[in-house]
């Protein structure tokens, strides 16, 4: 026979989930859950789009800076590109600054289109009639290495060129087009900051960018919006990209000399000005310790994207969905990190594994060549602190409302002292047994550690879970003070309530098993153990030897009290071992305790006759219930028998 599924536990369950919700509400509060649910949503939006935020992105872009700069890869000079650039001595030779001389270029394509350049790039905008346009535009229509000359538009460069300037730029290109010259697009973009670290896009309404067209076509770049990743120089004096004055290749006679810097590689020409066309990179943000420079030439950023993409160098990117699970994981790691209940060290140790992650591990990866522009490094240690401060305001809401509740709770069972230092240290109220030396009190009572009650009676003792020096003289007083407690309620008992017997209590100090056997959702705090039974069968001896309460040697002499008189040795019921008993009497004159002290050593000395002679001393003292028993039992016990009671 088949067994059916047991369906009655789970709305058992999603009442206890729906029960524990509540109460969490009414702990924390409607408006606060709110609020803190608010604060976890924003910590999760820091933790994911920091770089892209107000302020939180200017410091992850200086974070990054600071990684790219710190971990950028020194080389080499780069074989394949060289720029060629004019430079302010040239403007000054021309006395021409804006727009350029165009002679000068167009010797010079002349003469490196003859030295066997792989292609030519031309970062210069020629959007503004010159005298000389003419010999440009020969010189470009007759090129045999490949040409890209620079295009831009008003509407994707706004500040650098007007609609006048491109109906003119158009114009330009259009009768300078061929088959080997073209356009290209020499857009750079910056972040907010201003600083160039990534790849264009591309617009539909420009031509390919120049190192894209200047370059084979590699898939892998075709769509890349990733990190440009700059190079330092191995030293000062062999840059990373080597440069060349234009004025070289425009006079023949210098040209044959540097023609073999042209021979197979890229050429990059464009302006390298004090004033113009200057960027800040990640190299230059932080200081560029190699070279100096301040700031980064256009030509010179393309110049190192026409490296990374010779090199097929695309570092890998986190995709969006690994970045929104590790905000999440950031965030859960916050919220645990604040409601954990772990110890100092623990703690200690989780906060600085997690500090340390925030500030190592983004520069590891860095380290490790993958792309971390778009690393929201700073967000997830700030998603990380709101997380953590906000479910730890709500905690400590939650946790000030269960402690108080928990310290009224535990008061009905400890004194208040005691439930304060548990709640200071919950493991002083571990769930486990631990062998405790306690002060066992049986009787109906008001105070100490309560363990539980039994009909009329409570079972209660001290130095357990907290032990306190004083522990033996407060067991015994609340002892007495219960006694006479219950005294005063049998002489004052309202008229019709019934008599009410004496009340007895026993004392004793001694090892006892001692802690939480409740479980982990309920508290019962008892003791176990021989000094227990022993406390239990004292109380019961008070009825028949006639006394009030009975304290035990070993709780006698710890508890620092010399009230004491002593009642004997007995043996208790179901017992073999005798114990010393005595019995509180503050009220008794202390040369009377001090008779009744001689009178049981000699008894316990078995000097018979000094036992009849003291006896017979004290016989006014006989009087009292207690006293007489004593006198008796001594009597009926000889060379210092203990009384064994039946």
């Amino acid at each position: 026979m088949a067994l059916k599924p047991d369906t009655a536990s789970a709305p058992s369950s999603r009442d206890e989930v729906g029960r524990s919700a509540n109460r969490l509400i009414r702990q924390l509060g409607l408006v606060r859950m709110l609020a803190t649910l608010g604060f976890l949503v924003f910590a999760l939006a820091v933790a994911r789009y920091s770089p892209t935020m107000p302020l939180l992105g200017d410091a992850e872009n200086a974070m990054y800076d600071m990684r790219a700069a710190n971990f950028a890869k020194k080389v080499d000079q780069d074989p394949r590109i060289l720029m060629v650039v004019y430079t302010d001595d040239t403007l000054i030779d021309t006395g021409q600054r804006s727009p350029v001389d165009r002679t000068i270029l167009a010797n010079a394509l002349t003469n490196i289109d003859r030295m066997g350049a792989k292609s030519i790039g031309i970062d210069i905008l020629f959007d503004q009639p010159q005298d000389d346009d003419e010999a440009l535009k020969t010189a470009f229509r007759s090129m045999q290495t490949p040409t890209h000359v620079a295009y831009a538009s008003n509407e994707t460069n706004t500040e650098a060129i007007q609609f006048r300037q491109q109906e003119f730029l158009e114009q330009f290109l259009k009768d300078i087009t061929t088959a080997k010259t073209v356009p290209t697009s020499i857009r750079l973009l910056t972040d907010p900051d201003g600083v160039a670290r990534r790849w264009p896009d591309q617009p539909k309404n420009l031509p390919p960018i120049m190192v894209r067209a200047m370059t084979p076509p590699n898939a892998a770049f075709a769509d890349y919006r990733g990190a440009i990743r700059f190079r330092l120089p191995l030293s000062s004096d062999r840059p990373v990209i080597n440069k060349l004055p234009i004025d070289l290749f425009a006079d023949p006679a210098s040209a044959a000399f540097v023609a073999s810097e042209v021979k197979g590689k890229h050429v990059l020409i464009g302006g390298d000005f004090v004033d113009f066309d200057k960027f800040d990179t990640p190299l230059t943000r932080i200081g560029d310790v190699v070279t100096g420079d301040s700031q980064m030439i256009g030509l010179e950023v393309h110049a190192h994207m026409m490296s990374q993409l010779l090199d097929n160098d695309q570092p890998f990117s986190f995709p969006g969905w690994s970045l929104w699970v590790i905000a999440l994981v950031v965030v859960l790691a916050g919220c645990a990190t604040a409601i954990s209940q772990a110890r100092a060290w623990i703690m200690g140790l989780l906060l600085g594994s997690q500090i340390l992650f925030f500030i190592t591990v983004p520069f590891i990866l860095q380290y490790q060549g993958f792309d971390t522009l778009d690393l929201p490094s700073f967000g997830w240690a700030t998603g990380w602190l709101l997380a953590y401060t906000s479910v730890g305001a709500a905690a400590r809401v939650v946790g000030s409302k269960q402690r108080a509740f928990a310290q009224n709770a535990l008061g009905k069972y400890l004194p208040r002292s005691v439930a304060a230092e548990i709640l200071k240290d919950p493991d002083k109220l571990a769930l486990h047994g631990e062998k405790r030396e306690i002060f066992c009190v049986f009787t109906d009572l008001e105070g100490g550690t309560l363990d539980k009650f039994v009909g009329d009676a409570v079972v209660a003792f001290w130095g357990a879970p907290i032990s306190f020096p004083d522990d033996g003289e407060r067991a015994v007083r609340a002892a007495w003070a219960m006694y006479e407690a219950g005294e005063e309620f049998r002489r004052s008992a309202p008229e019709g309530v019934p008599p009410i017997g004496r009340t007895r209590v026993g004392v004793h100090f001694g090892e006892a098993i001692v802690g939480n056997f409740g479980g982990e959702g309920r508290i019962q705090y008892t003791a176990f153990g021989d000094s227990m039974n022993t406390a239990a069968r004292l109380e019961a001896a008070n009825k028949n030897l006639d006394t009030r309460v009975l304290v035990s040697r070993e709780a006698a002499e710890r508890s620092g009290l010399d009230w004491y008189r002593p009642m004997g040795r007995i043996v208790l019921r179901g017992r073999a071992k005798p114990v010393d008993i005595f019995e509180p009497a503050p009220d008794m004159p202390a040369g009377e305790r001090t008779q009744i002290a001689q009178l049981v050593t000699a008894h316990e000395a078995g000097d018979s006759d000094a036992v009849v002679q003291l006896t017979s001393q004290l016989q006014e003292m006989g009087q009292e219930e207690a006293i007489a028993n004593l006198f008796k039992r001594l009597g009926q016990t000889q060379k210092g028998e203990s009384y064994v009671l039946g």
